[in-house]
């Protein structure tokens, strides 16, 4: 028993190295992308790609994780993640043109989203069900805190080597913890000959990429027939057939039923909507703060940074709290701390110091770290009998409501503006206008917490 024990910690040890790694190969690109765009001469709507690509991918592997699980050992899953993104990577370090970099980007998104959801599941079941919070918190905070620091740790080795040796190094690494991982997991779930079903693959693939494609090019091209409306409509379309499908074969890609369950769909609700408001927040703050407030990107960059690193230790803290005092006390405290965060972002204006968006900013950020792992564990937990399509579900809802919620903010925004953001009041309105509707966001995932969301989950089922 013993041994089994060791044998999943070690396995879960090098889950999570591997995951920490990954992700950051999401963010670490963004340093790089002017010199890419002058290495290739492309403009920036076509370098962005180079990002954007890799969190496409993710959205559309997540669902997969279930399948995966079930049909393939654990061994081959991970060793053939960390085998693609290394080629991936090798591939980027060599890339001729942008579309050869665009697809080794694709390569390393595929790789990424198979990983990250595995290692959740492998989390839940590893761990005794009783320390899911704290272990949870400790995903976060190194998952977190790895992905945070990688723009900057990427700025320096693209100053100092060039963007390319960025993937050089990718390559090498994971290449080493690939051969210690290859020793070090013996842990093995059990599978068997689960069958895929294509049409649903389709479905699904079709789905994910409409919607995060088309809401993600609002931004870019407002309401372009080709560029948002038609993905939006050929994601919502297959959506709903992949949905129907789900239901009626008798193995589902992802089993769905867990959405039944009312205290499962509105755990993974909670944590949607509080996705949805981080993701928007992303982009309407750096917008005011360059826009507006004309402040460079230097600075808008170091107003979210002590927010984002109080966030990630707050991954850590919020499920310990959770799991001493009870999820539904630490959800309530997170929503109010968020209401508070939003509410103080609409007293805005051009001349808001820096100081005092700092802190209105580490405000919103602490409920913003309370809130998510603590609402994901306990949303997984009630259905812990089906951890796989419970965590393929609730993930991939985050992703694709995320991926809505950056577009929709923007586009708010801009409404609100009367189409141009800049040095005027009709922009300071509409920040302030778009952070009271993230308030009320906020509300709702209060009311939320209040209604469903119970600590002794024992007696939810």
């Amino acid at each position: 028993m013993s041994e089994n024990i060791e044998s999943g910690m070690s396995a879960l040890a090098v889950f999570i190295i591997a995951a920490a790694i990954l992700s950051a190969a999401q963010s670490v690109v963004t340093t790089g992308l002017a010199g890419i765009m002058s290495d290739y001469h492309v403009s920036s709507t076509t370098a962005q790609w180079v990002y954007s690509s890799f969190l496409l991918m993710l959205g559309v592997m997540i669902p997969l994780s279930a399948f995966f699980i079930r049909r393939f050992k654990i061994k081959v899953i991970y060793i053939s993640s960390l085998t693609l993104f290394v080629f991936g990577s090798l591939l980027s370090f060599i890339s001729p043109n942008i579309e050869i970099l665009i697809l080794s980007r694709v390569i390393q998104g595929i790789a990424c989203g198979t990983l990250l959801p595995i290692t959740q599941i492998v989390l839940f079941k590893v761990i005794p069900e009783e320390k899911w919070q704290v272990y949870m918190g400790l995903f976060g905070l190194i998952v977190g805190i790895v992905p945070a620091l990688a723009p900057t740790l990427g700025g320096l080795l693209v100053d100092s080597m060039g963007w390319r040796y960025v993937f050089l190094i990718f390559a090498v690494v994971i290449s080493v913890l690939t051969v210690i991982s290859s020793v070090v997991i013996r842990l093995e779930f059990e599978t068997g000959h689960y069958p895929l079903d294509l049409y649903s693959l389709v479905l699904c693939v079709l789905a994910c990429i409409g919607l995060m494609f088309g809401f993600s090019n609002i931004a870019e091209n407002g309401f372009n027939l080709v560029w948002v409306i038609l993905p939006i409509v050929i994601g919502t379309v297959t959506l709903v057939l992949f949905v129907r499908r789900q239901f009626r074969i008798e193995t589902p890609l992802v089993d769905l039923r867990a959405l039944k369950n009312k205290y499962f769909f509105f755990g993974t609700l909670f944590s949607a909507i509080l996705y949805f408001t981080m993701c928007g927040l992303y982009v309407i703050l750096p917008l005011f703060v360059q826009n507006v407030n004309n402040y460079s990107a230097t600075i808008s960059g170091f107003i979210l940074l002590p927010a984002t690193l109080v966030m990630i230790v707050f991954n850590f803290v919020g499920p310990v709290l959770a799991n001493k005092f009870g999820v539904r006390k630490i959800l309530v405290i997170s929503c109010i701390f968020t209401i508070a965060g939003y509410l103080l972002m609409a007293t805005y204006n051009a001349s808001t110091s820096v100081t005092y968006m700092v802190v209105t900013q580490i405000i919103r950020a602490i409920g913003a770290g309370m809130g998510l792992m603590p609402s994901v564990t306990w949303t997984i937990a009630v259905v812990s009998g089906d951890v796989e399509d419970a965590t393929a579900i609730n993930n991939t809802v985050r992703q694709i409501i995320g991926a809505i919620g950056a577009a929709l903010a923007s586009v708010l925004m801009a409404v609100f503006a009367g189409g141009v953001i800049g040095l005027n009041h009709m922009s300071v309105y509409a920040f302030d206008q778009t952070s009271g509707i993230m308030a009320f966001l906020a509300v709702v995932m209060l009311v939320i917490v209040i209604i469903y969301i119970k600590d002794e989950i024992h007696d939810l089922m």
